[in-house]
């Protein structure tokens, strides 16, 4: 039973880490493309994900918790600009970050702002692999600052 347990956990922290990666392509496609939330997901549940023993190049993951994630990153994506820039650096303004590292501190800004059901240290994990797997220079460490940052302001006193 306890492994039932624990492969059940598994498999939903590996399809929410594939909903995670899908979020910030689908932000940084709707910040290029300009794109608005709906029809990126719509694109994404059409022609990128698939599930076990479909044919094609497709990705498992959690549809509902990137639906969720990306509408409301959109929804608050002004209150997450907010707290993201107030961890940069003087002089940084969020508008001057490469699109991807903005998707990347947007989507983990709003866990910390919205998802209390998600801990802190898993948040920052996430999207620190998140940026491991765009960038091999400074950026994971961005992440990692920025975000730990906006977790004391937002999450004060939780793990």
């Amino acid at each position: 039973m306890a492994t039932d347990a624990a492969s059940k956990s598994e498999t939903r922290a590996r399809l929410r880490r594939a909903a995670r990666l899908s979020a910030v392509q689908a932000l940084y496609q709707m910040d290029v493309s300009g794109q608005g939330a709906s029809a990126v997901v719509r694109q994404f549940r059409d022609h990128r994900f698939g599930h076990e023993g479909e044919p094609g190049d497709y990705m498992e993951v959690d549809e509902d918790f990137f639906e969720d994630l990306l509408i409301g990153i959109v929804e608050r994506q002004d209150e997450v600009d907010v707290h993201i820039s107030g961890t940069l650096k003087d002089g940084w303004r969020l508008s001057r970050l490469d699109a991807t590292l903005r998707a990347i501190l947007r989507a983990g800004g709003f866990e910390l702002l919205a998802r209390s059901d998600v801990p802190t240290s898993v948040v920052i994990n996430e999207y620190v692999d998140v940026a491991h797997a765009f960038f091999e220079g400074p950026e994971p460490g961005v992440v990692n600052g920025a975000l730990d940052s906006l977790s004391r302001t937002l999450r004060a006193g939780t793990p």
